[in-house]
C-alpha cells in the first residue's frame, strides 16, 4: 500500500506530504484548493504523460514521490530489482520508493528505488500497485484483455482448472500446427536438400575415407618421395654396425664384442670391470637388434617403389576433394557425413511425419473446440452473476436504471484463453443501447460504475491501492451515503484513496486529509499577482467534525452543523457493518 505521498510545486501545491494508511483515506478541501493534484501526482507515479503546465507558476520543476510497502513476494518487488532499484526489506515485507519530476520545460525524469529508471518501467510497476478511477482513459478494465482477466478471476477455481488444461492443449496444438505448416510449405526445399545430401553421401561412401587417413598417407608419401636418401642412410648405418665388407674388427658390433672379451679376461680381479663387461654385452645385443631392424627397413624400401607412391597420391587427391567440399579434415568430413545421414533419414520420413501431424492437429482441434465450449459456458454463467451483482450495486449508487452488460461471444478462433470475445458494456437505462465502458457516461458516472465493479471484484482481483476521483459527482443524500459505504466495503480488502466534496462520503474515512488554499499577499494587503498555494493536513477527530461541518453548511463553527457532522461520523461507523 501507499504509506506516504509527497508533492512539490505541482499545481497550487507548494510542498505537501500525505500520510496514508490502510483502509479508506479521503481528501477534501474547497474548490480550487488543489485536491485533484493528488490524483495528478499519483498518475505521474504510474507513468502518465507529463504536462509542463502542471508545474507551479514560478517553479523550475514539480515532483511527486511515494513510499510503497509491499509483501516481499509481490511482482513489483522483483520487477524493481530487475530494473536495478534498491528495495529495503523488513519482516517479510519490502519498501519501495517511486518518484517522478517534471520540469517547466516539459522534460520528465523517473526514479525507482532511488535510481533513475525509464518512465515505462515506472508505469509497469505502477499498474500492479495502484488503480486510478476518474477520467475514461484511466479505466483499469477498459481493454478486452483486462475484462477477460477480471471475469475469469471472478469465475473462480472451476474455470481456472478448465482453462489451465485448455492452455496446455492449445500450446501443443500450436506447436504441432507450426511444424505441419513448415513441413508442407518447405516440401520442395526439403526435397532439394534430401537430393543434395544423397549425392554428397554417395560421393563420400564411394571414397570410403578412414579416420586419420589423410595424415597417415601424407607421412607415407613423404617417406617414398625420399626413398633413395633413406636407403643410403639405412645401408650406411647397417654397415657401420655389421660391416661384412669392411673386414673383422672395423664395425661397431665387432669393436664392442672385442672390448667385452678383453674385460671379461680380467673381470675376476675387479668387480667394476666385470660390471662394465656386462654392460658392453647389453650394448652388443642392442646393436644387433638395431642392425636387424635396419636390414628389414632396407628390404621393405626395396619392395616400395614409384607404383606405391603414385597410388598414394591418387588416394590423397580423392581425399583432398572431399576436404575441399565438406570439411577441413577427413575426421571432420566423417563427422559431417554422420550428421548428414541423420538429416537425410529425417527428410526421408517427411511424408510419414506429415500424416501423423495432420491427424494430431485434427484431434487437438476437436478437443480444443470441446474445451473452449466448456470455458464459454463457465464464463457466461460467471458473466450473468457478475452483471447482476454489479447492477445491484449501481442501483444503490444513484444509477437505478443502469445495468452492466457482459457479452461473451463464443465460436471464434481458438486462442490461448479460449474462443470468446468478452466486452463489458454499460446500459444507462432500459431500452438504451449498451455501450463500451468509458463511452456515453460522465466522469462521475463512470467512477461509480468502476466503484461498483471493484467492490464486487475486490475479493478475487485485488490491487493494493485504488484512487477514486469524481466518484460522487452529481449525487447527494442517500446515494452519497451508499457511495461512502461501498468505498468502506472496498477498503476492507485494499487501500482506498478518494478525492471527494461530499461529507457523507468523507464520514466513512479511516484517515481524513484536508487541502487548504492560501493566498499570498503583499505588504499593502493586496493579493500579489494572484499567487496561491495549498497546504495538506491530516485531521484528528475534532478537526474532522469541523471539516465535515464546513462541507455540510459552509460554517465549520456552527454548532448545528457540527452536530450533524458528528451524526454522520457515528452513522458511518455502523453502516459498513450492514453490508
Amino acid at each position: 500500500m501507499l504509506e506516504e505521498l509527497r508533492i512539490r510545486d505541482l499545481g497550487v501545491i507548494t510542498d505537501a506530504t500525505l500520510p496514508l494508511g490502510p483502509g479508506l483515506s479521503v481528501v477534501t478541501g474547497e474548490t480550487g484548493a488543489g485536491k485533484t493534484m493528488v490524483v495528478t501526482a499519483v498518475g505521474l507515479l504510474l507513468g502518465a504523460r507529463s504536462d509542463a503546465g502542471a508545474v507551479r507558476s514560478g517553479a523550475k520543476s514539480a515532483a511527486a514521490e511515494a513510499t510503497v510497502r509491499l509483501d516481499a513476494g509481490h511482482p513489483a518487488v522483483a520487477r524493481a530489482r530487475e530494473a536495478g532499484a534498491e528495495v529495503e526489506e523488513f519482516d517479510g515485507g519490502a519498501e519501495l520508493l517511486l518518484a517522478r519530476s517534471v520540469g517547466a520545460d516539459g522534460r520528465s525524469r523517473a526514479y525507482l528505488g532511488g535510481r533513475a529508471a525509464p518512465v515505462g518501467v515506472l508505469g509497469e510497476i505502477g499498474e500492479t500497485l495502484v488503480v486510478v478511477h476518474g477520467q475514461s482513459e484511466q479505466i483499469r478494465l477498459k481493454s478486452p484483455v483486462a475484462q477477460r482477466g477480471a471475469l475469469d478471476k471472478f469465475a473462480g477455481e472451476s474455470l481456472a482448472a478448465t482453462l489451465g488444461s485448455y492452455q496446455e492443449l492449445h500450446a501443443h496444438w500450436k506447436s504441432s500446427q507450426a511444424e505441419l505448416d513448415e513441413l508442407r510449405s518447405a516440401a520442395r526445399e526439403r526435397l532439394r536438400e534430401a537430393e543434395s545430401l544423397e549425392v554428397a553421401l554417395a560421393e563420400i561412401d564411394a571414397v570410403d575415407p578412414q579416420p586419420g587417413e589423410d595424415e597417415s598417407l601424407k607421412a607415407e608419401a613423404v617417406k617414398l618421395a625420399n626413398v633413395e636418401e633413406l636407403r643410403i642412410a639405412a645401408t650406411t648405418a647397417h654397415q657401420a654396425l655389421i660391416a661384412e665388407d669392411f673386414g673383422d674388427g672395423n664395425d661397431a658390433t665387432a669393436l664392442v664384442d672385442a672390448a667385452k672379451r678383453t674385460l671379461e679376461h680380467v673381470a675376476e680381479h675387479d668387480e667394476e670391470l666385470g660390471s662394465a663387461a656386462a654392460r658392453l654385452a647389453e650394448v652388443g645385443f642392442l646393436l644387433n637388434d638395431i642392425a636387424t631392424e635396419l636390414a628389414s627397413y632396407q628390404a621393405a624400401l626395396d619392395t616400395e617403389g614409384p607404383e606405391r607412391l603414385a597410388e598414394i597420391e591418387d588416394r590423397r587427391a580423392a581425399l583432398a576433394k572431399l576436404v575441399r567440399k565438406y570439411a577441413p579434415s577427413i575426421d571432420e568430413v566423417l563427422e559431417w557425413a554422420e550428421q548428414a545421414r541423420k538429416r537425410f533419414l529425417e527428410l526421408q520420413d517427411d511424408s510419414t511425419r506429415i500424416e501423423a501431424l495432420d491427424a494430431e492437429v485434427t484431434r487437438a482441434e476437436a478437443e480444443l473446440t470441446k474445451q473452449a465450449a466448456a470455458i464459454s459456458k463457465l464464463r457466461k454463467k460467471a458473466a450473468k452473476d457478475l452483471s447482476a451483482r454489479v447492477s445491484a450495486e449501481l442501483k444503490a449508487l444513484a444509477m437505478a436504471d443502469a445495468t452492466l452488460v457482459i457479452n461473451v461471444e463464443s465460436g471464434g478462433q481458438p486462442g490461448p484463453y479460449g474462443a470468446d470475445e468478452i466486452a463489458f458494456l454499460l446500459q444507462p437505462h432500459s431500452g438504451a443501447p449498451a455501450r463500451p465502458l468509458g463511452k456515453g457516461a460522465s466522469g462521475g458516472e463512470l467512477s461509480r460504475v468502476m466503484l461498483a465493479i471493484e467492490v464486487v471484484l475486490a475479493a478475487v482481483d485485488p490491487v493494493p491501492t485504488f484512487v477514486f476521483d469524481e466518484v460522487d459527482a452529481g449525487v447527494g443524500g442517500r446515494a452519497a451515503v451508499e457511495i461512502g459505504r461501498r468505498l468502506a466495503m472496498l477498503a476492507r480488502h485494499v487501500q482506498v484513496l478518494v478525492v471527494t466534496h461530499l461529507p457523507q462520503v468523507a464520514a466513512f474515512a479511516d484517515q481524513h486529509i484536508r487541502v487548504t488554499k492560501t493566498s499570498v499577499r503583499g505588504a499593502d494587503g493586496a493579493t500579489a499577482t494572484g499567487f496561491t498555494s495549498s497546504d495538506v493536513q491530516l485531521l484528528d477527530e475534532g478537526e474532522r467534525v469541523r471539516e465535515l461541518a464546513r462541507m455540510l453548511a459552509g460554517q465549520e463553527d456552527s454548532e448545528s452543523a457540527q452536530a450533524h457532522a458528528q451524526e454522520l461520523l457515528d452513522d458511518a461507523k455502523l453502516l459498513p457493518q450492514q453490508a
